[in-house]
């Protein structure tokens, strides 16, 4: 392989290691704005979002939004805050590894993209498939890319797959 020329695999390893990053980035946006609302009334904020996009108090997604409000006080936001560093952290190891080739980062990400497949299959609705269909064919797209990777990385060494 020329120098400073990826293969087309190592090329959408980092796509993919691109991809994981920026969901990490985006907990990552979505937690400091949790943060922001530590020791706040959340309740008060709440009240001011439903208003502000004419929701109705009373309707099923102002009477959902407004419920959840209700239920997140300070030790519930870092709770959620501990959780999301960890998602963070596991999405940039799992780019790095996929950044720089590496073997368990291939592992990983078939594993962990195939514990999602239940949850992605459950929220498939009818009038509501689109976004849920697409995450989980993108999904099932990355898994068995995975998957792949590895084989021929196995194959290229020299091992045969067992019988």
């Amino acid at each position: 392989m020329p120098h400073g020329k990826l293969s087309a695999r190592a090329e959408a390893l980092r796509a993919i290691a691109i991809f994981e990053a920026l969901k990490g980035a985006a907990v990552i946006v979505a937690g400091f704005g949790l943060l922001g609302l530590l020791h706040h009334d959340v309740r008060h904020i709440a009240v001011e979002v439903v208003d502000f996009l004419h929701l109705s108090r009373e309707g099923r997604f102002g009477h959902f939004f407004l419920a959840a409000a209700d239920r997140l006080g300070d030790m519930r936001l870092m709770t959620i805050a501990a959780g999301a560093v960890l998602y963070v952290l596991v999405r940039f190891t799992e780019a790095y590894g996929l950044w720089f080739g590496r073997r368990w980062a291939e592992w990983f990400a078939a594993a962990s993209g195939a514990i999602y497949i239940p949850f992605e299959v459950d929220h498939i609705r009818p009038g509501h498939m689109a976004i849920p269909l697409a995450a989980l064919a993108l999904n099932l797209a990355i898994i068995a890319f995975m998957l792949y990777s590895l084989y021929a990385k196995r194959r290229a060494a020299g091992v045969e797959p067992p019988p």
